[in-house]
């Protein structure tokens, strides 16, 4: 699929964010400044509008490692792994505990070798002209044919 805009960005990002609940992953995939952090923004302050909270402001968390989001009955926790090496460094970050009580977005999951139930890979690549991005979309659990309802 192409991406023209940011405002169809924000539109699929709002498509995901009505289907998703805690237990979730979400996989961003894609080289620097090719929007993944702008998609995690988008997505966050999707669900804040939906749940009638104040959009706050949604950070890369590439320095940070994580940053966490509560929004009602979510909780958002939002991972940038690119300062990881080695998956043995996944160990101590605690990614995967509380797996039904949290939402997952991780930002360069390469290193993530463990099977995941309900996971969203979103690819993203650059397009042909600066505004465009190609986006590819795999599912599993309930999200297996999700790239059908986009």
């Amino acid at each position: 699929m192409i991406v023209r805009s940011l405002e169809h960005l924000k539109q699929i990002s709002k498509t995901i964010s009505q289907k998703l609940e805690n237990g979730d992953y979400i996989f961003l995939i894609g080289e620097l400044g090719v929007g993944k952090t702008t998609f995690s923004r988008y997505l966050i302050n999707n669900l804040q509008n939906q749940k009638g909270l104040k959009e706050t402001e949604v950070l890369s968390p590439t320095f940070n490692l994580l940053y966490e989001y509560e929004i009602k009955d979510l909780k958002i926790m939002h991972y940038d792994l690119y300062r990881i090496k080695k998956a043995k460094e996944l160990d101590y970050l605690g990614i995967f505990s509380e797996d039904d009580k949290t939402v997952k977005i991780i930002e360069w999951p390469d290193l993530i070798k463990t099977p995941l139930t309900n996971k969203l890979e979103i690819h993203l690549e650059y397009g042909q002209n600066d505004k465009e991005r190609k986006i590819k979309i795999y599912g599993l659990g309930k999200w297996k044919d999700f790239e059908n309802e986009i």
